[in-house]
């Protein structure tokens, strides 16, 4: 761990999210939860060294399933696959920058179409149909055109991720998403909580971003998917 946040609730922060402040978004078994498919792929155990909740995990996810997870562990059970693994970090706030923007819009379940093609072309992360249910997204249009956007992913108790940050190729070099971030920032502050962040490690454009703005390293992590044992269901 780098920096001196030593908040223990950042080094498991699915798990966090998805047995507190949303946990209406989540399905639970025992020791092990995920959210709903068209959430969010991430899954979360409460100890990655607990071989029952390895044993939940299996049973909630189903067998020859795909399963996402934030966080790295030092072995897998019987029967498990890797599948992928991304080196990533984690950033929190010591000194973010907040300033409202004029220009920023709250996006809302009518952008969600545009709000998809935008994540398909840029890549920012994960974020499907119904991912907008996690917390509040600011975009902003140029001539009716969503171009930029940025919000907020996993709550967890004093603590908000930012997420889905991205900019279209036509709208690069205006500053946009550090508007975007300042912005968020500006809101989960209000709330009395403190925003923080997880980035690909090989993304150093936007962790040099992240960091100029106020953020700093915490830890490196891996976001990673495995499969579950078993064969999984028969194909129709």
């Amino acid at each position: 761990m780098t920096g001196t946040i030593t908040d223990r609730i950042l080094d498991n922060p699915v798990w966090a999210a998805l047995t507190g402040a949303q946990r209406g978004l989540a399905e639970r078994h025992g020791e092990a939860a995920r959210y709903h498919r068209d959430v969010s792929p991430f899954h979360a155990m409460a100890d990655t060294d607990d071989p029952a909740a390895w044993a939940d995990l299996a049973a909630l996810a189903g067998p020859g399933a795909t399963v996402w997870m934030a966080g790295g562990t030092g072995w897998l059970p019987a029967g498990w696959t890797v599948e992928q693994q991304i080196e990533g970090v984690q950033l929190v706030d010591v000194a973010a920058e907040t300033a409202g923007d004029p220009e920023a819009l709250r996006l809302t379940n009518a952008d969600v179409p545009e709000m998809l093609d935008l994540v398909a072309r840029t890549r920012p992360g994960p974020f499907l149909a119904r991912t907008i249910e996690l917390g509040h997204y600011l975009g902003i249009r140029r001539d009716g055109v969503l171009v930029a956007m940025a919000g907020e992913r996993m709550r967890l108790p004093g603590w908000s991720e930012i997420s889905a940050v991205c900019t279209a190729p036509e709208a690069r070099g205006q500053g946009l998403a550090g508007r975007l971030i300042r912005a968020v920032v500006a809101e989960i502050r209000a709330r009395g909580e403190r925003p923080m962040l997880h980035a690909a490690a090989e993304n150093t454009g936007a962790i040099r971003l992240y960091e100029a703005l106020g953020f700093t390293l915490r830890r490196q992590m891996l976001f990673w998917s495995a499969r579950t044992p078993g064969a999984g269901p028969a194909a129709t």
